[in-house]
């Protein structure tokens, strides 16, 4: 697949196109769980982790479903509270920006003690030296928060890549599916979007970054490609 020259900007998401989602799935989730009641009881103080409670105590107020664990005022038990809701989203694998910032966090410590190493298809770092040869900027759109996206990046099997990307958005920016986060990451790369090429697994995410005005290519890193009008690539080698 050759860029034609008006493609400034690789803009990537992770799982399924950098990394494979057995490992979000099979590592990183599992940890943060495991971590989750631990990591909240000993950071009652901390103003990030609180800001983290809050936010899931106002995503679980706004919460449609009446299954959802409840919520008693705030107090002694609201760590428990704030447990069981997260518990209760990773369940349903929502895409919850409260739980994914507390979810980074928790990784930061496993990152940082060395029980986390994160997994990047081996075509990615010379992939990424490459645009950055070609004076092209790389940019990442994750449902995972920025935080998280950071820490993946700088601590892979493949040594350290955040020097290679340029910058790193999240659902604070929008859905995913929705047109106008892609058009806000094009305001905030400062291009207009008919510059950027989007590179995911998930064809709805293409269709908005489509709408929104964006180059698209589908990724598929094992098995058969679905159904799509999306340009489809198994190796970043083809970009």
């Amino acid at each position: 697949m050759t860029e034609g020259a008006g493609v400034r900007v690789l803009l990537l998401d992770v799982e399924g196109t950098t990394t494979a989602v057995s490992f979000v799935y099979d590592v990183l989730f599992p940890y943060a769980r495991a971590h989750l009641r631990e990591f909240l009881q000993a950071a009652p103080d901390d103003p990030a982790a609180r800001e983290d409670v809050a936010a899931l105590r106002a995503e679980r107020g706004a919460e449609k479903d009446a299954g959802a664990p409840p919520w008693p005022a705030a107090g002694p038990d609201e760590t428990l509270s704030a447990v069981a809701y997260a518990e209760w989203l990773m369940d349903r694998d929502r895409k919850s920006t409260a739980l994914k910032s507390l979810q980074g966090r928790i990784w930061q410590g496993g990152y940082q003690s060395g029980a986390l190493e994160s997994h990047v298809y081996p075509d990615v770092r010379p992939a990424l030296e490459r645009w950055r040869g070609q004076g092209r900027t790389v940019a990442i759109f994750s449902s995972g928060s920025v935080l998280a996206q950071r820490l993946l990046f700088a601590h892979t099997r493949e040594g350290d890549l955040t020097p290679l990307l340029h910058g790193y958005f999240d659902t604070t920016t929008g859905p995913k599916r929705e047109a106008g986060s892609y058009r806000r990451i094009a305001e905030a790369l400062r291009v207009a979007p008919a510059s950027v090429r989007f590179v995911s697994d998930v064809p709805a995410e293409l269709d908005a970054a489509r709408t929104a005005g964006m180059g698209t290519a589908l990724c598929v890193r094992d098995g058969r490609a679905p159904a799509t009008d999306h340009p489809v690539l198994r190796t970043f080698d083809e970009i």
